[in-house]
């Protein structure tokens, strides 16, 4: 089986840990992960604030060029990215006038017919129906599943769970054996864009985000975008000052969670390159996570 993969900026770049696990855990189903060729940036938050038909001709760039390379479906695992590439489609799909413009200003033919996975729809397609015989670690950890702003809004057009208390990554990690907690943060804003110019507003957010799941049990928080992996991750000692504390629960991609739990290791699935370590509490049979 062969799908596409849009890896975006962050999975070529400061998230190559997911990407890395991404690419194994479909290895380890049998399916054929391929990058879709001179991909572009989706635009990301910036685009659509500066130019409207910039902010579609890039997405609609990228879905044109996997057209032509004969990809069906397309795996987009940064929800910044699918939010943009999923958002830019159904406004152009419903305007042909707008679509054939689009497409002269990106110069390529442009069907719409490319159907868009974040990575939980691309488990539970591709992955679900075979994940419990593959388990060979169960992860028993609680975890809380940190969905963020953009996986499942906006609703009426990504049409992806529920947009105030999603529950789909919930249940995909009790396939796995985890145990997913009740809390009221997981789809609050950790700051998004905010990582590089504003530290402090970061690790108030994030801070707010990473309390609420470590007084309610959680030994893990286990998210599905890069941005919310780098802020909740990379921004601890901020979370940490704006606590007054020193919180050390460890942040795992999905794909990462999944793979520990199939048998790949961690070096595969590019655990050493977290900021803060892969550690579990010590009386559960999981302990540390080791990385030769």
């Amino acid at each position: 089986m062969k799908i596409g993969l849009y890896p975006g900026c962050s999975l070529n770049g400061g998230s190559r840990e997911y990407k890395e696990s991404v690419n194994a855990v479909a290895k380890a189903f049998d399916i054929e992960l391929t990058d879709i060729p001179d991909w572009n940036c989706c635009g990301a938050t910036a685009a659509h604030n500066l130019n409207h038909d910039l902010s579609l001709s890039l997405p609609i760039r990228i879905l044109a060029i996997a057209e032509q390379n004969g990809l069906h479906e397309i795996v987009v695992p940064c929800a910044a990215c699918y939010s943009r590439l999923t958002i830019s489609q159904h406004e152009v799909n419903g305007d042909e006038e707008l679509k054939n413009r689009i497409a002269g200003i990106v110069g390529l033919p442009y069907t719409g017919n490319v159907k868009i996975l974040n990575v939980i729809q691309f488990i539970q397609d591709h992955i679900l129906d075979k994940l419990s015989e593959k388990i060979k670690t169960p992860f028993a950890h609680k975890a809380a599943c940190y969905y963020g702003c953009l996986l499942v809004r906006p609703h009426g057009i990504l049409k992806f769970d529920r947009p105030e208390d999603p529950q789909t990554m919930d249940e995909v990690m009790k396939l796995i054996g985890a145990d997913p907690i009740d809390w009221a943060f997981k789809t609050e804003c950790c700051g998004a864009g905010m990582s590089v110019a504003r530290t402090d507003v970061v690790g108030n957010l994030s801070g707010r985000i990473m309390e609420d799941a470590v007084d309610r049990g959680a030994e893990a928080i286990i998210v599905a975008c890069p941005m919310c992996h780098s802020n909740l991750d990379m921004r601890r000692q901020d979370i940490n000052k704006s606590l007054g504390k020193d919180i050390k629960t460890p942040v795992l991609y999905i794909t990462q969670a999944i793979g520990l739990a199939v048998g790949i290791s961690p070096k595969e699935l590019g655990l050493q390159r977290h900021f803060v370590p892969v550690i579990f509490p010590v009386e559960n049979v999981q302990n540390t996570i080791k990385v030769n």
